[in-house]
């Protein structure tokens, strides 16, 4: 009888699945099209979409979750080095590398493939920071190809796509090689090249406190976007030096108001002490590890300072920019670092009042770049222009959400806002979510897989299962 009902269920399961099928088509590339397949990527896949009862949710997750091994991962065997294009953009940011990447992190100790794809990764993103610590994006190789014709003070060199200074672009290397480490115990990858990294993360951090002065770098572009290009002939705003860092564009890159960037310098507090732990357990080199504990330390003390500012309805809360002449900039922009996606990077923030009350700010009319219309609600931010929310803000929302009504409200938006497509985009008007920019965004789409295997991993099934 047992069997009988199993039998059944699967019939029913199977047929079930054969018609969404025919409403929901697979969306990812044919397999022999496929830049990169993980064996422990497809086996997760197999086993959490069959436990999606929501035919359309289950439908986005088999779509996103491979999308950065589907179509942007370039692994060289000979190398052991890995590239990632951002998407539509083929080039590698830093930032976008290594969160596109990070969830197959926790995979990789089933899949030696995809442990050595990630490992390149890395040792990547080390040898990018080298060449050029001011630079965000990078080529394939010396092609030459760049972005804009832009001015920063030397020549491009022809590895570098673009050269636009952004805290996080030192920080997500270190992210994702502390993640990778505590997975699999692989201690390969910290090497000379990673000592070489930290040092020049340290001399570019502590040259940019702008304690002697603006420093080396500067970016000028021709251009009719206000935020493509920095005040005072390319060296932004001045800042008192206070021992928080300059971050001369945001993660959206674009340009700073007040160059004290605070959730990206929240970011770098969280990675200089990984870094500090790696450097004292594998390297046993006390004295980097204490150069960087003591840095982390000192920007740690300037936020509370400097980035904390009582707003009349919110109460105290964390400023989007200052400057530390206490002009403060009071918004969210939804590209991660943000103020609503503090506990998302550093979980030890969950329970920091202040980080509470930011988000509830973050996330209301009181935020300039808050957006709620028919299609949906959200954070957006100058980069695209009046009125367009970026379904990464609803999923940092959720992803740092405790309570099971707005994770549920964030996850029907998500479904409803993908213009039909199975995937998420880069924006939508907040009036109409077929309005949509960028098609193919790879980081965004992974994002989404990632949420996913959250929720169901906290036990959040049952809570997805109810979503209509």
């Amino acid at each position: 009888m047992n069997m009988l009902r199993v039998t059944v269920t699967a019939l029913l399961l199977g047929a079930s699945l054969s018609a969404c099928a025919q409403k929901y088509p697979d969306q990812r590339p044919a397999q022999q099209d496929r830049l990169f397949v993980s064996q422990a990527v497809e086996a997760k896949i197999a086993e959490v979409a069959p436990q999606l009862q929501n035919p359309k949710l289950r439908w986005m997750f088999m779509n996103c979750f491979p999308n950065t091994l589907d179509t942007t991962v370039h692994y060289d065997e000979a190398t052991g080095l890995t590239f990632v294009y951002t998407g539509d953009i083929h080039a590698m940011w830093l930032r976008d590398s290594g969160a596109q990447v990070w969830p197959y992190v926790d995979l990789c100790k089933e899949d030696e493939h995809l442990r050595k794809m990630l490992a390149g990764v890395i040792r990547q993103q080390f040898t990018l920071i080298n060449i050029d610590p001011y630079a965000n994006a990078f080529n394939q190789g010396p092609t030459g190809d760049f972005g804009d014709p832009d001015d920063t003070g030397k020549p491009q060199d022809p590895n570098v796509f673009e050269r636009k200074w952004e805290i996080d672009s030192h920080c997500y290397p270190v992210r994702l090689a502390y993640h990778y480490w505590k997975v699999t115990g692989d201690t390969s990858i910290f090497d000379d090249l990673w000592l070489k990294t930290i040092e020049t993360t340290l001399e570019t951090f502590t040259t940019q406190q702008r304690k002697d002065g603006d420093g080396p770098y500067y970016f000028l572009r021709v251009t009719d976007r206000q935020l493509d290009t920095k005040a005072r002939v390319g060296l932004g705003h001045p800042v008192k030096p206070v021992g928080l860092i300059a971050s001369s564009f945001r993660p959206s890159d674009d340009a700073t108001q007040f160059e004290f960037l605070v959730p990206s310098n929240f970011f770098a507090v969280s990675i200089l002490r990984k870094a500090a732990e790696i450097l004292a357990d594998v390297n046993h080199n006390a004295a980097l590890a204490a150069r960087c504990t003591a840095l982390a330390q000192e920007v740690e003390d300037a936020l509370k300072k400097y980035a904390i500012v009582h707003h009349p309805e919110f109460g105290d809360i964390y400023a989007y920019e200052v400057d530390g002449f206490g002009n403060v900039y009071l918004m969210d922009d939804a590209n991660v670092p943000s103020l609503l996606a503090l506990t998302y990077l550093d979980p030890s923030m969950a329970d920091d009042p202040i980080a509470q009350n930011t988000r509830r700010f973050v996330w209301s009319d009181s935020n300039p770049y808050f957006w709620r219309g028919k299609a949906g609600e959200g954070i957006g931010g100058p980069h695209i222009g009046k009125e367009a929310v970026w379904p990464m803000s609803i999923m940092m929302k959720a992803f740092t959400a405790t309570d099971d009504t707005e994770i549920k409200a964030c996850m029907e938006q998500l479904l409803r806002t993908d213009a039909g497509l199975g995937f998420i985009h880069e924006s939508f008007h907040k009036d109409d979510a077929t309005n949509f920019t960028r098609p193919w965004f790879a980081w965004q789409n992974t994002l989404f897989g990632e949420l996913v295997l959250k929720l169901v991993a906290d036990g959040k099934l049952p809570l997805l299962n109810i979503i209509k």
